[in-house]
């Protein structure tokens, strides 16, 4: 994720409660509610190579306009209500549409459809220092999130209790029944790969637009869900810790943690970073005995308008069980400190990834621009479930808003893959360039 991590936790839940204003009576509740949304168009091109003689090299692309409109009552006696409606319409697309060798999968539905779809319908309680959610929501946690990474993101049908009661701590304690998987997760065609990089095992391509069983998306088989708790703690000076729990019922057990710091300096600082995710199975029901764990260590600086970090990772090697060793991430979490920006083979059993970034702000030149360079390696084990050799990406991301016209943001994305797969019998190599266009205009 390229946001600050820690920050959106903390937010978790609480944003909209923080937002509205108390109502004096029912019909006031309604009468001063907010509206708001986002408008959004997304460009996307992927130039695709092989050495394979026998294939041939090709290039898709991809254009949609959408986003989503979203209402939110005043609270009346601590109590609120919310929606909000997504949209994604392609346009400008090749025929067949149902070619991925020519329209790219990752903005629309099910054969490159345009769809709507209810995200969000809740009902929030805040009483003192505790809030309720339950409904259709967005999420951003560590192992179940947004991953808004095209057109629309994941969304999830969730209960969810938020305190603030002890000083400097956020406790959270939840359960989540249902997931709807955003556009994104179409890159990926089930299996191991799609498995470790935040989608279902058995079925991306069709399980986009509507909430399904957490199970049956994941692993095609109906489960209880999936119950959280975290403890997010931010006490001590310029220090955030925070622990996940996630039991999915019949599944795993997934443990996340991490850590940060920021140390100040005269004219600049440093900070340091890391993180932990551990998972065992529940009962060798579905999955089986999984097993695995994955560290990640991050440090970087910032000064001037630079910020330059270095990031390592390593995941459980594989001993011949490349799925049970991995991690499992199948509801759009994906916290890594070394994935790319489409390469996320650091959850993959035995990856060695080094990953390093550095993000230049050019505010003292006037304009409203960010600029990032990065590029990230990783090492792969022989038995790692999806590819037989190591591979790499580089790319860019420039962000910029236009001074004349407010609350626009322009971004270009480019990232360029070397060996994202390498087959395993005959060592034939593919990868890309890609570049996507975006506009997000939020009201």
């Amino acid at each position: 994720m390229k946001k600050g991590i820690t920050s959106s936790f903390l937010a978790f839940g609480l944003i909209a409660s923080a937002n509205l204003s108390a109502a004096d009576d029912l019909s006031s509740m309604f009468s001063e509610g907010k509206a708001s949304g986002q408008i959004r168009e997304f460009s996307i091109s992927r130039s695709v190579k092989t050495s394979n003689p026998a294939s041939a090299d090709y290039t898709r692309d991809a254009n949609a306009v959408g986003g989503y409109l979203k209402y939110e009552t005043a609270a009346y006696e601590g109590l609120s209500l919310g929606a909000a409606f997504y949209t994604t319409n392609g346009f400008g697309l090749d025929s067949p549409k149902t070619d991925y060798t020519k329209v790219d999968p990752t903005l629309l539905g099910p054969n490159n459809e345009s769809y709507s779809i209810l995200g969000e319908a809740y009902v929030q309680f805040k009483y003192e220092n505790t809030t309720f959610k339950g409904g259709r929501q967005k999420l951003d946690t560590p192992l179940a999130g947004s991953d808004d990474a095209r057109m629309l993101p994941n969304l999830f049908e969730a209960y969810l209790l938020i305190n603030t009661d002890v000083s400097d701590t956020t406790l959270i304690a939840g359960h989540v029944t249902r997931f709807a998987q955003g556009t994104f997760g179409r890159a990926y065609n089930g299996g191991i790969l799609a498995a470790t990089s935040g989608y279902s095992a058995v079925d991306t391509r069709n399980q986009v637009g509507e909430f399904v069983n957490m199970g049956a998306y994941a692993i095609g088989e109906k489960t209880d869900g999936v119950s959280v708790a975290a403890a997010i703690y931010a006490g001590v000076p310029n220090l955030k810790v925070q622990i996940w729990d996630y039991f999915a019922h019949d599944i795993l057990n997934a443990i996340y943690a991490d850590a940060s710091y920021e140390m100040k300096l005269d004219n600049a600082s440093t900070y340091f970073a890391g993180q932990l995710i551990k998972e065992d199975g529940i009962g060798k029901k579905y999955l089986g005995d999984v097993a695995s764990i994955y560290g990640a260590a991050k440090v970087g600086v910032k000064v001037a308008n630079f910020n330059i970090y270095g990031a390592y990772s390593q995941t459980t090697e594989s001993g011949g069980n490349a799925l049970l060793k991995s991690i499992i991430t199948p509801w759009g979490g994906m916290p890594a400190y070394t994935q790319g920006m489409v390469t996320r083979h650091m959850f993959l059993a035995g990856t060695k990834a080094t990953k390093g970034a550095l993000t230049y702000d050019w505010k003292d030149f006037g304009p409203k621009l960010t600029t990032t360079l990065y590029y990230v390696d990783f090492a792969m084990d022989d038995n790692n479930g999806y590819t037989h050799g190591d591979a790499s990406e580089m790319g860019f991301d420039v962000i910029y808003y236009p001074s004349a016209i407010k609350n626009l943001q322009v971004r270009l994305r480019g990232n360029f893959t070397d060996d994202f797969n390498v087959a395993a019998t005959t060592g034939y190599t593919t990868e890309w360039d890609e570049y996507r266009f975006i506009l997000n205009y939020n009201f």
